[in-house]
């Protein structure tokens, strides 16, 4: 299922799926086994195998909204030289897919990235005549202004995060992510510097969600009397619903990770929000629900 559709209101929202993996815990998190991933026999058939394997995606969403298409982050993109073996110089479908699905990208509005990880902003350009031209031509692209400030770093150390993380240059190549994705935004004049709390539309806006990056950001939308929100990466995987301590390897600061995780937990448990994961599986969306003094993630199906 690459492409899913959902109802919130008078929103659409829209996922398509660009990757699949499935992976070992230590592939990515801290303070995971495979053994803990067996113990949570809820996450399967979804979100990991009978082995336990974490089953994960990469994936975008459109968001319709009072006329507006807003795509929130645009995956890893074609042809584009990364550090991860998994994401290096792919030839993928995704823009057809997108078509497919309704929204050439000609039609799109807004370009909204939750944070400027190098699987978050891959689409914002695409390859053409040996230059890397916008992706989106009609689209404004936000950039959060915190995030922007951080990434202008040249290096993880500059940068500080947690002494204990990941380098990560090595893995999300941010000079080369800037280079091909970020700054030809900016010199065809497409992007706008915006704040953690800024206002898309009467019904879509963004919350500071900070950990993962200084300046991430996830997506809440509110409609007809319903509510909905996009988590970007303050989680990875629903076992970090059960487990909420685990921690991304590549988080700037898990520490905060953690809190910004468990609070938002608490804050959208008991099924007052549609949860959709940015990185979980299909069915993808869902409820938090509260189990002793964590949670397990409900599918909405």
């Amino acid at each position: 299922m690459s492409v899913l559709h959902w109802q919130v209101g008078d929103v659409r929202i829209t996922r398509v799926m660009e990757l699949r993996a499935e992976r070992t815990p230590d592939f990515g998190y801290t303070e995971l086994t495979t053994e803990d991933i067996l113990r949570e026999s809820w996450l399967n058939p979804h979100f990991a195998t009978e082995d336990g394997r974490m089953i994960t995606c990469v994936q975008g969403f459109v968001v319709e909204s009072q006329g507006r298409r807003i795509m929130v982050d645009t995956c890893v993109g074609n042809d584009k030289k990364r550090g991860n073996p998994a994401w290096n110089m792919l030839q993928g479908s995704f823009i057809e897919d997108l078509t497919g699905a309704g929204f050439p990208p000609e039609s799109i509005d807004t370009v909204l990235c939750t944070h400027l990880h190098v699987d978050h902003v891959g689409w914002n350009t695409v390859l053409r005549d040996g230059k890397w031209v916008p992706t989106f031509p009609k689209a404004d692209y936000l950039f959060g202004r915190v995030e922007w400030d951080h990434w202008q770093k040249e290096s993880a150390e500059e940068v500080g995060g947690d002494a204990g993380a990941e380098t990560v240059d090595a893995v999300f190549n941010t000079p080369d992510v800037n280079a091909d994705s970020i700054i030809p935004v900016i010199e065809a004049g497409l992007h706008q510097l915006v704040e953690v709390d800024h206002v898309v539309t009467d019904e879509v806006r963004l919350e500071p969600t900070p950990g993962h990056t200084p300046g991430h950001v996830s997506v809440i939308i509110e409609s007809g009397g319903r509510k909905a929100v996009i988590t970007g990466d303050l989680m990875h995987h629903p076992i970090q619903c059960a487990m909420p301590h685990v921690a991304s390897r590549f988080d700037y600061n898990r520490d905060q990770a953690r809190a910004t995780r468990r609070a938002f937990m608490q804050r959208w448990q008991n099924g007052e929000a549609l949860v959709f994961g940015t990185h979980f599986a299909a069915p993808t969306a869902g409820h938090f629900v509260p189990h002793g003094d964590v949670w397990r993630f409900k599918v909405d199906i």
